[in-house]
């Protein structure tokens, strides 16, 4: 034994070990993979006796205690006050109820996240993209002026794009970034904003369709917009927000507007570039048309779609009314389909629980005054 482990560079412990394992049977007939390599039992394990003694004392409490209290923490005082040796911790004596199956309370069930853009079906499926913008403000160049920020990024490929201009962002500039972009990469199916008034128009009128809504409903692109107060239906973008201001904003010293900009585009380059695999198998774009002229003037038609969550009536607002939905579904999410050529409004219960069951609650007539915009 001491020649074989000189050979091969064993000790002689290790040598025996395994003639130890072998016993009488030749070696190159030994299967010594069927033996662990662990001891028979856990060092640290709970003895079985300890475990029986506490499932009866968790029977006992729970007809007996005064209390009503019968876990974990009700045992490890018991079994305390029994004055016993190596009285486990209460952690200990939780997963020994776990392991023998007595535990009353079920663990909350995690549910698989829907999927991205579940409250539009088309966009679910994958048969449509979403570009999604928001604003960054108000922040400030040193020695300089205050600057916002319009961001986009599209929600199956992943497309950005980034617009820093000087404090307030206007409604004009939006249009003009948000044309501009479109015409390079083409036209998405949905376009998704929140309801600040660059994006939805004034919210102190009634029936007021806003002037992006109107270059959407223009070129074909469905505007959506998220409720008021509910961050998850833009984390794709509010993602972006705070990569931006990470690598951009924070990483560099900005001495003006101009090379913000500059850096600005080079990261939204890089970041398109590493997402270039991802955007290839978005799904495809409609090409922006040739011929195209806005006119704000144009009668409003198509579909604009608001995400709102309804009152404890059951009720939601928007374009300056309230609307009754259904008084069984009270603060719950639905989807609001103001269609402009049927005269009507159709709205959708939306569940995260189950995205694909998306019923109609109710249909109210509306006709849209089209009224002159005002510039």
């Amino acid at each position: 034994m001491r020649s074989v482990a000189r050979r091969f560079g064993l000790s002689l412990s290790t040598v025996q070990h395994w003639l130890g394992r072998a016993g009488s049977q030749r070696l190159d007939r030994v299967d010594f993979t069927t033996h662990p390599t662990g001891p028979a039992s856990p060092v640290n394990r709970t003895p079985a006796h300890l475990e029986e003694q506490i499932l009866d004392l968790r029977r006992t409490l729970k007809i007996d205690s005064d209390l009503g209290e019968y876990g974990a923490v009700a045992i490890h005082r018991e079994l305390l006050r029994a004055h016993l040796d190596g009285v486990p911790s209460v952690r200990t004596i939780a997963r020994i109820l776990e392991r023998r199956g007595a535990v009353d309370g079920s663990h909350r069930p995690r549910r698989p996240a829907p999927p991205l853009g579940w409250y539009l079906p088309d966009v679910a499926r994958g048969d449509a993209e979403v570009d999604a913008f928001d604003l960054i403000e108000d922040l400030r160049i040193q020695d300089g002026p205050l600057i916002d920020v319009l961001n986009a990024i599209s929600l199956h490929g992943g497309l950005v794009a980034s617009w820093p201009k000087a404090s307030p962002f206007r409604a004009l500039w939006t249009q003009d970034c948000i044309l501009d972009h479109w015409r390079r990469i083409g036209l998405p199916g949905y376009g998704q904003f929140d309801n600040d008034t660059r994006f939805q128009g004034a919210h102190h009128y009634r029936d007021s369709l806003g002037r992006i809504i109107r270059i959407c409903l223009q070129l074909g692109v469905t505007p959506v917009f998220i409720p008021p107060g509910e961050s998850g239906f833009q984390a794709s973008i509010e993602s972006y927000n705070g990569r931006w201001q990470r690598f951009v904003w924070r990483r560099f010293h900005h001495p003006n507007l101009s090379a913000l900009t500059r850096r600005s585009n080079r990261f939204v380059k890089a970041v398109c570039v590493k997402q270039a695999a991802r955007i290839e198998h978005a799904p495809a774009r409609r090409p922006f048309p040739q011929d195209w002229n806005l006119n704000l003037q144009r009668p409003a038609t198509g579909c604009v779609i608001y995400l709102r969550r309804t009152d404890e009536q059951g009720r939601v607002q928007f374009l300056g009314r309230t609307w009754s939905v259904d008084r069984l579904w009270p603060h719950r999410l639905v989807r609001c389909e103001v269609l402009l050529n049927h005269s009507c409004i159709r709205m959708f219960a939306l569940r995260r629980r189950d995205p694909g069951h998306q019923p109609l609650l109710n249909e109210v007539p509306y006709t849209f005054p089209n009224k002159p915009f005002k510039e």
